[in-house]
């Protein structure tokens, strides 16, 4: 019996390597293309970053400069700034009710590197000064970031909203779900220049009409060009355009749950917000893990809302990336960028996946 018993799992075993062998063997085309669209073009972009490489250059001309583009790119500081101190009192010099204090250019090094203003900052009743090599740099990265977050959390929020209320069922549902769509099927170019034909600095754009007839407003509010405006104007027309996709995708979500599910939780007698509590949001988790990882990544690379409609005025990471290649045509700094963009891509998308305890095996 035990030689017998031996035998058969013996050629189980044997059974569950050929399996394995030909789940490998069948993955290798897969894999090929993979290495062919995504790894090797990485790996070209990796090495250039470590050179300073210029548009439209021959390779011999190319330098290896280790990390130095790396260090352009993210070399920081912050320094305090000293207050002015006004000769005839001995005191602070105030103007305007303001506090002065002294130029950044006195307190931020120059040597090996030189440094400029990012940003001010308060903290403790003292003035403070973010320096940067590369200033432009670290605001597109603030910015992206914030833009990321902002929008990626409101359309969450919305999409949920708006696929909880077309799941159920009423009259013209079928009406509304198309209607919904259509956002999201006009190509981002084309709604950038509406919005921006919409929040025209004059009785023109659509906003300001309403705003003034409302006497909310002057009717000349500069949506783009108010540095204050700016971002969340950009954050409101990707939730107005984004919204549909991510309720879509709950949607689909949605429709998988058992129904039976919730007929026995409220048979005990549990409310909707329980309901959505204890058994929608929980089964949702893998569903809202996807849309979350797909629209962060999309949100981080945006490039064509800031590009067409702020046209440098301001810069999100893939628009100032472009300005390096195509303006500066820095190859190398323009390589080195893309690699932090696709590091900051990476850093959200593992921390979602923790976060959401999803399993990826």
């Amino acid at each position: 019996m035990s030689l017998a018993a031996g035998a058969r799992r013996q050629r189980g075993s044997s059974l569950v390597g050929n399996e394995s062998r030909i789940a490998w063997l069948l993955m290798i085309p897969a894999f090929l293309v993979m290495a062919a669209v995504a790894i090797y073009p990485l790996g070209q972009v990796v090495g250039l970053s470590f050179t300073d490489a210029r548009f439209a250059t021959q390779n011999d001309d190319r330098q290896f400069v280790g990390i130095d583009n790396y260090r352009q790119l993210l070399s920081m500081t912050i320094r305090e700034l000293p207050p002015i101190i006004d000769p005839a009192t001995g005191q602070q010099e105030i103007r305007n009710g303001q506090p002065r204090f002294e130029s950044w250019v006195r307190v931020l090094p120059r040597e090996p590197l030189r440094y400029i203003e990012a940003y001010q900052f308060s903290l403790f009743g003292k003035r403070y000064v973010l320096g940067a090599v590369s200033p432009a740099f670290i605001k597109a990265a603030v910015d992206t970031v914030r833009f990321a977050v902002s929008s990626v959390f409101l359309e969450t929020l919305l999409g949920m909203v708006v696929a909880l209320i077309l799941v159920t069922e009423f009259f013209g549902r079928g009406v509304l779900r198309t209607a919904m769509l259509l956002p999201w099927s006009i190509v981002t170019v084309v709604a950038a220049r509406i919005w921006e034909w919409m929040l025209q600095p004059t009785r023109v754009g659509l906003f300001n009409t309403l705003l003034s007839d409302l006497g909310l407003g002057s009717g000349s509010i500069a949506f783009f060009q108010t540095e204050a405006l700016q971002l969340p104007t950009m954050i409101a027309m990707d939730v107005w355009k984004t919204t549909p996709f991510m309720a879509l995708l709950f949607m689909a979500g949605l429709s998988m749950i058992p129904k039976e599910l919730y007929e026995a939780a409220e048979i005990d007698g549990a409310g909707p917000i329980r309901r959505f509590f204890s058994i929608t949001l929980p089964l949702m988790t893998p569903t809202i893990a996807v849309a979350l990882v797909f629209r962060t990544l999309d949100s981080l690379r945006v490039f064509d809302v800031f590009q067409v409609v702020l046209g440098g005025q301001r810069y999100s990471l893939a628009s100032y990336t472009h300005s390096l290649l195509i303006d500066q045509r820095s190859v190398g700094m323009s390589s080195a960028a893309s690699v932090l963009i696709f590091g900051l891509i990476l850093v959200f998308a593992i921390s979602y996946m923790r976060m959401l305890k999803v399993d990826t095996k």
